[in-house]
């Protein structure tokens, strides 16, 4: 993983979930033509899109729920008691929220933290 959301990554989270191209535009609150746009490469993957898809990805039933470590654990966190992901116990999800407190991620946009996101462990274990 590591890298930014292409088209191939999109169409394979895609068959993953086992979605039609229609069946995911309206899982994602967007146009038909826009999921075909990805997929052919025409239009380069939103950061908001990238995240609602990983996040559908970690969230589907089944085997991906037993790979699920939390991310203050996992990285032995000092901060945890402000950190959004602690506080909501969503450990799992620390690259989803904002405000997570480790890899100075507090103070980025989305497309900064998501650069940040998707080279660690937490989010590439779950994909």
């Amino acid at each position: 993983m590591g890298k930014i959301m292409n088209r191939e990554i999109f169409a394979n989270l895609r068959a993953k979930l086992d979605k039609t191209q229609k069946a995911l535009a309206e899982l994602l609150g967007i146009s038909l033509k826009a999921v075909q746009s990805y997929e052919q490469g025409w239009r380069s993957i939103p950061v908001h899109v990238e995240r609602q898809l990983y996040f559908l990805i970690v969230n589907q039933r089944g085997d991906g729920q037993a790979k699920r470590k939390d991310c203050w654990t996992l990285k032995k966190c000092e901060r945890k008691k402000e950190c959004p992901a602690w506080e909501f116990q969503a450990g799992h999800l620390c690259w989803f929220l904002s405000s997570t407190r480790c890899e100075c991620t507090a103070d980025k946009n989305w497309k900064e933290k998501m650069t940040v996101c998707r080279n660690c462990t937490i989010l590439t274990s779950l994909l």
